[in-house]
This record gives structure tokens, C-alpha cells and sequence, in this order.
């Protein structure tokens, strides 16, 4: 989930090759410098041509009762239709969603319309209070009961009030201790507290040769704090997340699997630049439960909000044809 928006993505065809780490890289550090922080990109990037992830002949996929879906990827429609959308979701195939907010509804309210879809939340993304306030985090987790959530994730950190980057790691220490607080309040309420990346997080902080990932994954408990890698961001950070895997493993047990173009903006899931197999192939290694698709700017002019329902179906028909 991002707040930002970014220029319309361009097509990619289905019968292209996937690319490598150095042109992914190439797209998402040179997209990064176009695009700046909260703003659009001002120019195009070359890349090779994109396509989906290749299987190798492995029988490995990805099962249909671990796909989910970030509800910010289609806010309007939710917005203007919570019980159409949600059974628009079922009947493409999902049985799992990761919800940003209720839609202006109670927890209860918001638990109702998922019961009646037959849908199930599993997991939320929900900020935690800053400056760190035990009883406001207390109430979210109630919340969390209501809807029945395995996982709650803090889903965006990295900039100061006034939108700039983030450069202090004292900063970033200081918003790690909290996560900790945050998750050993979880951990009690029998909740799995997780962190959700972008790209800022990945910027090396002044007077330190460390990224601010990095101090926020050592500084935090990995039994109190799982990784829910973004795999866009990551790339758009220049990390490649098999590194990330192999650096935390048994530590990422959530993908937000959203795709990147040539531009480095975003792209339905298997139809940019990213080899896809080629991440799942260590999820056993990662210990990942949820494959949760994502598009930020779905719905977002220029793109027509039916483009997100679209997302939704393509998405998850990528996750379950995907072999690797």
C-alpha cells in the first residue's frame, strides 16, 4: 500500500522472457532517480522486454488458499460497492484479503460484509501509533479479533512530516524500538505484527554506512517482527528480494507481489520485469504463508477504476498458473 501515484504503466506482452537482476536493477535505480520521492516520473527507462516467470520444469505453484489480495489495490470500488466488490473477489477465485481500513464501517461491520462474500481477512495493515501509545495499539488489536486477522502490518514508514526521506537512523532506531513494543503486544493478543516495506527504507542513512532496512531488521525482534516484503519496492530500492530471503530466512512470511515496467512504475502481476519464479523458487527458505497481490495506482487516473477489479483477476490468475 503506497499513497503515492506514479504515470500509467506501459503493456507488456504474455509471450516476452523474463530478465535478470541487472536489468530489473537498471529499471527500478533509474526509475528511482526519475521519479524522486512522492512524485511522478519525468522520463522513460529502457529496459529488456518483460514477460512472465519462467517455470524451469519444476512442479512447484503456488496454492490457491495462500493467495490474497491488498483491498487498497481497489479502495474505490470498495468505497462505492463493499458487498459487490468483495463477491466480485470470491468469485475470481480469492478466499483470503488484507484489508487497509474498514470502508467506513465498524469492525464488525466490516467482519458482516466479509462473512457474507465468504471471504476471510487475514491479515491488516495497520499503523502503529507514533509517538507509541500502548492503549491506541490495544484498541487496534481488539479490532483485529473482530475481524479475525492472523497478521497485522505497519504499512508504510520512511518519510518525515514534511514527505521528505527519511536520512537519521537514529530515527529509524527509535521507530524499531517501537515495532518491537507493538509486536509483543501482538504476540500476547495471539497476533503475527509484521513490517511492510517501500523503497526509502533501503536509502543509506547520513553518518552510517547502513540502509535504513537495515537497522530496522536488526534492531527488531524477528520473533516479534516478520517481514512482509513488497516485492516492487524492493526492487525499486535496487534490492533484490532473493538477497533479502537469504538474509532473513524464515523471517518474510508475506510477498506483496506487484509488478514493475520498463518505466519503473507498476504493472499487473506477470506482465512486467520481474521474474517472479525465480523469488518463489526460496519461499520455503523465506517461510512465506501469503502471496498477496497489489497494484497502487489501480484505479488511480489515468487508469479507469474498473482497472483494478482487472488487476484483481489477473493477479490471481497469475499466482495460480505461475510453475517455478
Amino acid at each position: 500500500m503506497d499513497p503515492r501515484q506514479a504515470d500509467t504503466p506501459s503493456p507488456a506482452g504474455p509471450d516476452r522472457p523474463s530478465v535478470g537482476r541487472r536489468d530489473v536493477l537498471r529499471a527500478a535505480t533509474v526509475g528511482a532517480a526519475a521519479i524522486g520521492v512522492g512524485g511522478a516520473l519525468t522520463s522513460p527507462v529502457s529496459a529488456a522486454p518483460a514477460g512472465t516467470a519462467q517455470s524451469g520444469g519444476n512442479p512447484h505453484r503456488v496454492p490457491a488458499d495462500r493467495i490474497s489480495i491488498q483491498l487498497y489495490t481497489l479502495r474505490d470500488q470498495l468505497a462505492a460497492d463493499l458487498p459487490g466488490t468483495l463477491a466480485a473477489l470470491r468469485k475470481i477465485g480469492y478466499t483470503r484479503v488484507e484489508h487497509a481500513g474498514f470502508v467506513g464501517r465498524t469492525a464488525a461491520q466490516f467482519k458482516a460484509a466479509l462473512d457474507a462474500a465468504g471471504i476471510r481477512a487475514t491479515s491488516g495493515h495497520v499503523g502503529i501509533p507514533q509517538p507509541f501509545d500502548a492503549s491506541a495499539w490495544q484498541r487496534a488489536l481488539d479490532d483485529a479479533h473482530v475481524i479475525g486477522n492472523r497478521y497485522l502490518v505497519h504499512p508504510y514508514f520512511g518519510t518525515d512530516s514534511s514527505g521528505k526521506p527519511i536520512r537519521d537512523a537514529e530515527v529509524y532506531k527509535r521507530f524499531a524500538d517501537d515495532l518491537n513494543k507493538a509486536g509483543e503486544l501482538a504476540r500476547r493478543a495471539g497476533l503475527r505484527f509484521g513490517y511492510h516495506n517501500h523503497n526509502l527504507e533501503f536509502f543509506p542513512q547520513t553518518g552510517v554506512r547502513r540502509a535504513g532496512y537495515d537497522i530496522l531488521t536488526s534492531r527488531t525482534d524477528p520473533r516479534l517482527v516478520h517481514l512482509e516484503v513488497d516485492l516492487f519496492w524492493a526492487w525499486r530500492g535496487a534490492s533484490d528480494p532473493v538477497d533479502l530471503i537469504r538474509e532473513h530466512p524464515g523471517r518474510i512470511q508475506q510477498f506483496h507481489v506487484k509488478d514493475l515496467n520498463s518505466a519503473g512504475s507498476f504493472e499487473d502481476p506477470g506482465q512486467g520485469l520481474i521474474d517472479f519464479g525465480r523469488i518463489f523458487e526460496h519461499v520455503r527458505q523465506a517461510g512465506l504463508d501469503e502471496y498477496i497481490v497489489e497494484r497502487d495506482d489501480a484505479g488511480t487516473p489515468p487508469r479507469n477504476p474498473a482497472d483494478a477489479l482487472n488487476t484483481a483477476r489477473v493477479g490471481y490468475e497469475f499466482l495460480r498458473s505461475i510453475r517455478f
